[in-house]
């Protein structure tokens, strides 16, 4: 089968596990879609996938011996995830793959994962992980991979592998033959907006000002939100980014467990797109259970959001540093900038009467942006005497989006 008409790709170690890859495949071609199979199994036979193991590994920058000379297996294994990555990027420049269907345990999706995040976003991509019932992170990194847990391990099989191996397989086949509805909205400029819980109002009556022209796109600023939105920036998919919950700044800064990473911001500063954004939610840095605050936070002012969540009020140090980031960033941005400064508040729980109210530490972000940001025709600070969840402030950073996309 010539790589170029296959459509699925069933990947895994047939060292190990190729009874469960080789039902997979079946079932999948039994429901007509084209299936190539890869193997990537360090000490597997010739010939046992259309792509065997020695093809995948010549595909490593310093060739097959990279994979299969090292006595050591984890170095084997790293080596095999690198050879992975580099054929599915050369398949998916040649069109060859459009879709990818994974199993394995923790060293199968170890090496699988990677190559699956090649895959650009809407292409299925699934894979039944052992590692599917803990923390995933690192496997899904900011890409639409779907995980299933196998509930038994990887290891022959029986009467409920079937059943979830099929299930896999079957909905593989589903998201390759059953394509999202299209829309007579395709051409709208496509924005990203920001948004916790505690600045819903405010994106929503944007969201709604700014629909009838704009394909408008949210993202959770939960650490793993911030990061989807800049690689979708950095991947040309983002017109705009309408920036009105930069928690993230400061939870990174701070320690915060929503945590963006260092590269937040980067579509205004590196990409050079149009930002208009404002500081959401700087009010708060997010921690676990209130068992898994650091000590040194003890007899800061606590918010318990729900049993998982508990809040900690920003104070001025806090903020100042997180203004300083901002400003750097946004400094360097190429393109318009618009940055909203709502003086009445940054959140629902930083309002009068509300447990986060501080107007004096407020009023340090406030002040250190308006030192530290430059301000030009392209890039501009206004002040606004509402709070972020007012109306009339949505109203304000609509028709800035407007002025600027």
């Amino acid at each position: 089968m010539s790589a170029t008409a296959s459509t699925a790709w069933v990947v895994g170690t047939f060292d190990t596990k190729a009874a469960e890859l080789n039902y997979l495949a079946g079932l999948v071609r039994a429901a007509g879609v084209p299936v190539l199979t890869v193997d990537i199994g360090t000490r597997s036979a010739v010939g046992v996938a259309d792509i065997d193991a020695a093809t995948v590994a010549s595909h490593h920058p310093r060739g097959a011996s990279a994979v299969f000379e090292p006595a050591d297996r984890g170095e084997a294994v790293i080596a095999m995830s690198e050879a992975l990555s580099a054929l599915v990027r050369q398949r998916l420049a040649a069109g060859g793959v459009q879709a990818m269907l994974g199993v394995g345990g923790s060293g199968g999706s170890s090496m699988i994962a990677p190559a699956m995040r090649l895959l650009p976003i809407g292409m299925p991509k699934l894979l039944v992980s052992t590692m599917a019932a803990g923390d995933v992170s690192a496997y899904v990194g900011v890409v639409d991979m779907t995980l299933m847990y196998p509930v038994t391990d990887i290891a022959g099989l029986n009467r409920l592998s079937r059943t979830i191996l099929a299930n896999a397989a079957h909905a593989l086949v589903g998201m390759l033959q059953h394509h999202a509805p299209t829309f007579d909205g395709t051409d709208k400029p496509a924005i990203g907006l920001t948004m916790f819980g505690v600045t819903t109002p405010c994106v929503q009556a944007v969201r709604s000002l700014l629909s009838d022209d704009f394909d408008a796109q949210v993202f959770h600023a939960n650490g793993a939100g911030g990061r989807t939105l800049e690689a979708l920036a950095a991947a040309g998919m983002l017109h705009a980014v309408v920036d009105l919950t930069t928690t993230e700044v400061g939870q990174h800064l701070a320690g915060g467990v929503c945590d963006a990473g260092p590269n937040r911001l980067d579509a205004a500063a590196r990409h050079g797109l149009s930002w208009v954004g404002s500081v959401g939610a700087l009010d708060m840095i997010n921690w676990g259970a209130p068992s898994t605050i650091p000590e040194r936070h003890q007899g800061r002012l606590f918010h318990v959001h729900n049993a998982n969540v508990t809040l900690m009020r920003s104070n001025a140090q806090e903020l100042a540093a997180a203004a300083q980031r901002l400003a750097e960033q946004l400094n360097r941005a190429p393109g318009p900038v618009r940055l909203l400064l709502p003086l009445g508040g940054l959140s629902m729980l930083d309002a009068p009467g509300q447990a986060f109210h501080d107007p004096a530490a407020d009023a340090v972000l406030f002040d250190t942006l308006e030192r530290l940001f430059v301000v030009s025709d392209n890039h501009r600070l206004i002040r606004l005497p509402h709070h972020i969840n007012d109306p009339l402030f949505a109203a304000a950073v609509a028709e800035q989006v407007r002025a600027v996309v």
